[in-house]
């Protein structure tokens, strides 16, 4: 297969490591854990998983003995940078412990663990995907892991190939899902651990112990180069209004930090909507305003950044929303709805939920109103993804700009283009930093299943300082679960972390928005660099630099 020039010298790059996963490595144990809350009901579902303690690797010169050992990897949900690097480091860990450790890769995610679909791993597969985007070396997928049947299916492969451990690379609800495995296997005494390691490219699987979940910083710079280039052609044309969504269904990381690298005149933060209980007029009245004010300079041009999951935290929607889901996973409404057609579905919902939601239904474009009547996503949610909130917005804007044009408060013109930027960030090549930080936890990974850990996830620690100096280390996938409710029912999941109104990055944002707003202060921060000046290649997302800065 033919490869590009950038692509043989990406794959000649050796990822830097913590200096505790350089050599021989020793298990430092600390305080039992508990569940971020509903303790109670957490500790009763996982009764073999939960108050493990933390974990984490120190150097040693105590070399030590690994009988051989077989562990599958699976590569879950929707792709990140770095997912390959992960896999990467896990094999080479396992090679070094023992050259005759076997690593296995379940084809297109969960499913192939349920069905039986695999590939063996080799030096040879291996070498074609370091340091390269996607999840093309075994694929994935968004098969669930919550049932019985499907555990004892995975089972019967795992014992057929002499499989010890199975690593499950995903986000919040696959490191559910991995948290649930892993506890069906203890609690069995199958001999088997999972372990999981932290992805998603919206940010929202962080706290306390995981400081980023990979892919953030990868897929944050692919869009900000794209937002610096389409600013610069706003400056240059000086006529177009770009509104821009940006992935992030759950939280507005990606919004915030694109915003801080590009200085775009407008970002809506999502949970500041929620927070200020703000109306979808208000939001397009704010944006409006900014239109207006701009004009008045003569700059009939600028850039709106606005969150996937926008309308979810409008709160009158998101009560809309909620009974929605309830009313949509009842048993009647998949009998009533299951042989209607969109516009009948709509018309059975609006004839079954309640005066006050059926009056924000009605006030919403139709369009907008019959996508969250259609049907959901594998975890219950509303495909946000399918809603065109810029168009939304900006035709929005644009019929409040007419009216105050007609009472002559608007002097401008107000044209529109829109974009949304995703599938460009989920597969890009890793930065440095993906690329190193993946790699440290692959290695951690196969770290924890050397030491006998189950129901763990790898996490690596203090990324703002140089590779050497990062701290890896495992926590109890226990510790970041608390009760939600999903599909009308109340289900253990990982909680989401979502922008911190208080945080660093948010009152970093808030101090410069109304500059931003008004003057054109846009930075172009250009392509991914792999080689150059420290402080361009190996920078850090503005966002974890001002969070661990204010620890300090």
């Amino acid at each position: 297969m033919e490869i590009s020039a950038l692509q043989k010298e990406r794959a000649a790059y050796q990822p830097k490591l913590p200096k505790a996963l350089q050599g021989a490595v020793k298990i430092v144990e600390g305080a039992p854990t508990k569940s971020v809350d509903n303790q109670e009901e957490i500790q009763k579902l996982f009764p073999n998983t939960y108050g493990m303690p933390l974990v984490e690797f120190v150097p040693t010169k105590t070399k030590k003995e690994y009988a051989p050992i077989n562990i599958g990897v699976i590569l879950s949900g929707g792709q990140a940078p770095g997912g390959h690097n992960v896999i990467c480091g896990l094999f080479d860990e396992l090679k070094k412990q023992n050259s005759n450790n076997k690593l296995y890769g379940f084809l297109m995610g969960p499913g192939g663990l349920v069905d039986h679909k695999y590939i063996e791993i080799t030096s040879e597969v291996v070498e074609k995907y370091r340091n390269t985007g996607g999840f093309d070396m075994i694929g994935s997928g968004r098969t669930k892991l919550e049932t019985e049947d499907q555990f004892e299916s995975g089972l019967k492969i795992i014992n057929e190939l002499g499989i010890k451990a199975v690593v499950i690379i995903g986000g919040d609800d696959s490191n559910t899902n991995a948290c649930m495995l892993a506890e069906y296997y203890a609690a069995k005494n199958t001999g088997v651990s999972v372990i999981g390691c932290p992805k998603t490219i919206d940010g929202d699987l962080k706290n306390e112990q995981i400081e980023t979940s990979f892919g953030f910083d990868t897929a944050c710079k692919t869009y900000s180069e794209l937002i610096g280039n389409i600013q610069r052609d706003a400056n240059s044309a000086r006529k177009y209004w770009h509104f821009i969504k940006l992935m992030g269904r759950s939280a507005s990381h990606i919004a915030l930090e694109c915003a801080l690298q590009t200085h775009a005149n407008i970002t809506i933060i999502s949970e500041e909507v929620e927070a200020k209980n703000q109306t979808l007029d208000d939001i397009v009245s704010y944006i409006a305003d900014i239109v207006a004010k701009r004009a008045a300079d003569g700059n009939n041009f600028g850039t709106v950044l606005i969150p996937e999951g926008l309308i979810e935290f409008v709160p009158a929607i998101k009560r809309l929303i909620a009974e929605l889901n309830d009313l949509l996973s009842t048993e009647q409404a998949q009998t009533e709805t299951a042989s209607l057609n969109n516009e009948d579905t709509f018309a059975w919902v609006k004839k079954n939920i309640s005066a006050e939601n059926l009056k924000t239904l009605e006030e919403l474009p139709e369009a907008v109103a019959m996508q969250l009547a259609l049907e959901r996503d594998p975890h219950g949610n509303v495909q946000v993804s399918l809603i065109e909130t810029e168009k939304l917005l900006s035709e929005m804007v644009g019929k409040k700009l007419a009216t105050w044009k007609a009472e002559s408060k608007y002097v401008g013109k107000f044209a529109a283009q829109h974009h949304f930027f995703g599938y460009e960030g989920r597969c890009a090549a890793p930065s440095n930093y993906d690329a190193d930080y993946c790699y440290a936890l692959g290695t951690s990974a196969a770290q924890l299943v050397a030491n006998g850990k189950t129901g763990y996830m790898a996490i690596v620690k203090n990324t703002t300082a140089p590779a050497a100096e990062w701290i890896a280390g495992g926590v109890p996938i226990t510790m970041m679960m608390n009760m939600e409710r999903r599909n009308g029912e109340m289900k253990p999941v990982i909680r989401k972390a979502l922008v911190e109104l208080d945080g660093a990055p948010f009152k970093e944002f808030v101090a410069h928005r109304e500059e931003w707003a008004y003057k054109t202060c846009y930075i172009y921060p250009g392509p991914i660099q792999y080689w150059g000046p420290t402080e361009v290649c190996d920078r850090e997302t503005v966002t974890l630099a001002l969070e661990n800065a204010s620890k300090k």
